[in-house]
């Protein structure tokens, strides 16, 4: 029973740590950042077994982990606020090519990174050019130009 609280633990730790990190944090890995995961991973390891590193523990450690996750899905598809909690929700960052300085350090994204995501989706080389940028709850960054007409200056 004790590696199923150590699960539950771990768990909430990490839910809660990747959660404060942002969500550009689970968006974009870079190698320094895969080399952290690597290193939570072992750290996660050790802390999950214990001094038990039998094929037994393992096994209910990892359906521990299964049924963590399939619980709080299920659990933040009937709780649309736990689902906001957990998940998170959009965050508009660019409003009628206005970068939106707070909610972009907030959500530890930069001006260039907006402009990244214009030009590989939309082709837009300007910030003028963005009607609104969304970082979503996966942290991509979804970018929506300005119609036919409706670009100011037009």
């Amino acid at each position: 029973m004790t590696s199923v609280w150590r699960a539950l633990l771990i768990y909430g730790v990490l839910l809660l740590i990747f959660r404060v990190s942002g969500k550009r944090t689970l968006s974009q890995i870079s190698s320094l950042d895969l080399i952290l995961l690597l290193i939570i991973g072992e750290a996660t390891q050790q802390a999950l077994l214990g001094d038990d590193f039998s094929i037994t523990n393992a096994i209910i450690v990892i359906v521990s982990l299964v049924g963590i996750d399939l619980v709080l899905g299920w659990l933040t598809n009937r709780v649309p606020m736990l689902g906001r909690v957990i998940d998170g929700s959009p965050l508009i960052v660019v409003d009628s090519g206005t970068p939106m300085k707070d909610r972009m350090r907030r959500s530890r994204v930069t001006e260039a990174d907006i402009l990244e995501a214009a030009r590989q989706t939309q082709g837009l080389e300007r910030m003028d050019q963005i009607k609104y940028a969304v970082i979503e709850k996966s942290g991509d960054v979804s970018i929506i130009p300005w119609s036919q007409g409706e670009e100011p200056g037009l």
